[in-house]
């Protein structure tokens, strides 16, 4: 019998290179490579990864190519205790690769690889990995495959935390309002929960009604906004910021840990913040990665 786990996360596991430079080029140009280097990541191992140093038992279903077998990612992930027997590897392909590119302004553009993630759409949905988890969250990956996934994810009376993050902009109207209407909890940040308001032609209010009783925006260093029938303001626990990748997938995994834990949404959205201080302070998603003790301390010390 599979041990009951706390919090199934559903998208990519990725390879990010981590590229710093000062500012991006026009086209037809170029422009000179500060730094670069290569790390782990993919949201939905990024949250999962978080949410099992936070304290959450964790399950990650991706779609990985044939080099994930035996690789340092994967011996990661077994040795940080997240349930990866659901993964969906595909020999023949590359598993999904990230290039990430930020300016002297903390501004970013991604490139994504998919690789093995294109055969999301033709997978099947782990019912066993949903029906054993108190929630599922949908990161970024294929809009067909995350619906899937919610719809049967609902029926088992699961909560569903939906984060189409980059990948919005493979959402249809339609595909975004099925995901939209079995979900709990929808993150995103400042532009990406515009634009879902945009094409869903509602405002805050209207889509709660409609589909996720909880919005939550996240604003970088301006903070996050976390709409509940009420509007309520978190501000940004501020360090000195490194590389912002992943800042907002270790935020979704704080206020995960705290949400499923019974706390007030103020408090999720503090926690939540405090968890994102640690991940800007070095370059990676999954370098810099605090413990629930860590994260109480630091909230402790900025009263």
């Amino acid at each position: 019998m599979r041990e009951k786990r706390d919090l199934l996360t559903i998208g990519h596991t990725a390879l990010d290179y981590i590229i710093q430079v000062n500012e991006f080029p026009l086209p037809n140009s170029s422009t000179a490579i500060k730094n670069m280097r290569t790390f782990h990541g993919g949201a939905a191992a990024n949250v999962a990864v978080v949410a099992s140093s936070l304290g959450l038992k964790s399950s990650l279903v991706s779609a990985v190519g044939g080099d994930f077998p035996g690789s340092d990612y994967q011996k990661d992930l077994e040795n940080k205790k997240i349930d990866i027997q659901d993964m969906i590897v595909v020999k023949e392909d590359k598993t999904p690769t990230a290039f990430v590119l930020t300016d002297n302004n903390h501004d970013q553009i991604f490139y994504f690889y998919w690789g093995a993630a294109t055969r999301f759409k033709e997978s099947e949905v782990p019912y066993d990995a949903i029906k054993n988890v108190q929630a599922v969250h949908l990161a970024t990956g294929d809009p067909s495959f995350n619906w899937k996934c919610g719809k049967f994810a609902r029926k088992e009376g699961k909560i569903i935390s939906f984060d189409p993050g980059q990948d919005l902009h493979m959402y249809s109207p339609n595909d975004l309002l099925e995901v939209l209407k079995i979900s709990d909890i929808l993150f995103g940040n400042h532009h990406e929960i515009e634009r879902i308001l945009k094409t869903m032609k509602m405002n805050v209010d209207e889509l709660r009604n409609f589909g996720p009783s909880i919005v939550v925006k996240t604003r970088g260093k301006e903070g996050s906004t976390i709409y509940s029938g009420k509007t309520i303001n978190v501000d940004a626990l501020e360090r000195e910021t490194v590389d912002p990748t992943g800042a907002g997938d270790s935020y979704r995994a704080g206020f995960l840990k705290t949400y499923l834990g019974g706390e007030s949404l103020e408090y999720c959205g503090k926690l939540a913040s405090a968890v994102s201080s640690f991940v800007v302070e070095a370059e990676g998603c999954q370098t810099n990665v605090p413990s629930l003790e860590m994260v109480h301390q630091r909230m402790s010390n900025n009263k």
